[in-house]
């Protein structure tokens, strides 16, 4: 398997080749941008290795550029290297480290249970609904930045078709009243919570307004045997914290375990995210 030094090589090398093939051209960045439905700084990034390639761009270019059997060859085959990859490192651009870290755990824990006092936790958010979490805490992000993004919290939810993990969603009942986005965009996310909380390996649990919750997100990942048993993941403004010290998890676990007793039962959550999802329509 290629190393990342490596796949970093190949989407440099790759970038070269079709900046060379477009300048021979006598084409401009702007010129090539509408091949693949981007902007001219997403085709500098991919000219530059910035960005993990897409295939579907970089073939729709070396078509545009007219290449015969030979380049396409070696494009294949860069391209091919510069993918061999986890899937998540192609959006290493757009993720800060300790997000990365956090989303190799979710793909080999056996449980995973998570407290939101803000927004929808990421592995169930709509599409529309993580649009609009990103748009406001990355102001200055371009188009084509915040659709790498919503593609990677969409993208992260797969693990939830899978036999593992099982996933405890505890929600602040603020969240289901805090707009994000149009009337249309929360009546989808409640009714897409009710549907996940109609799965077998999703427990959606609210929390009224009258107990008392921490003040950021808390994760509780349980890992299967032959590893580290289990850790807390507690995310701070711009940084997070991984914590694996026996007393102070001991600490988080029972935070959770106390709003997990405090939260309104399945049922009753279930009537509240009902009651929401009205509200917007």
């Amino acid at each position: 398997m290629q190393t990342a030094p490596s796949r970093a090589v190949a989407g440099r090398l790759l970038g070269e080749e079709l900046r060379r093939w477009r300048e021979s051209r006598g084409l401009t960045l702007k010129d090539v941008a509408p091949v693949i439905r981007g902007s001219t700084s997403k085709i500098s990034r991919l000219e530059r290795g910035e960005s993990p390639p897409k295939p579907r761009d970089v073939l729709d270019l070396a078509r545009h550029y007219g290449l015969g059997q030979e380049e396409m060859q070696l494009v294949e085959r860069l391209l091919e290297q510069a993918q061999d990859c986890e899937w998540y490192e192609q959006f290493s651009d757009v993720t800060p480290t300790y997000l990365r870290r956090l989303i190799q755990l979710e793909g080999s824990a056996q449980k995973i249970c998570t407290f939101e006092n803000q927004v929808v936790p990421g592995l169930l958010q709509t599409r529309e609904y993580a649009r609009e979490i990103v748009r406001l805490v990355m102001p200055g992000a371009s188009e084509d930045e915040i659709d790498r993004v919503v593609e990677l919290r969409i993208r992260r939810q797969l693990i939830l078709a899978d036999g593992i993990p099982r996933l405890t969603a505890l929600l602040d009942v603020s969240i289901l009243y805090r707009r994000r986005g149009s009337d249309l965009v929360m009546r989808e996310q409640m009714e897409h919570l009710l549907r996940a909380a109609g799965t077998a390996k999703v427990n959606v649990r609210v929390i009224k307004l009258e107990s008392v919750t921490p003040p950021h997100p808390i994760t509780h990942l349980v890992f299967p045997e032959g590893g580290p048993s289990e850790l807390a993941y507690v995310e701070l403004i711009r940084s997070a914290n991984y914590v694996t010290r026996t007393k102070t998890l001991d600490d988080y676990r029972k935070i959770l375990t106390h709003l997990r007793d405090v939260a309104a039962s399945m049922e009753e959550s279930r009537d509240i995210i009902v009651e929401a999802a009205e509200r917007y329509r």
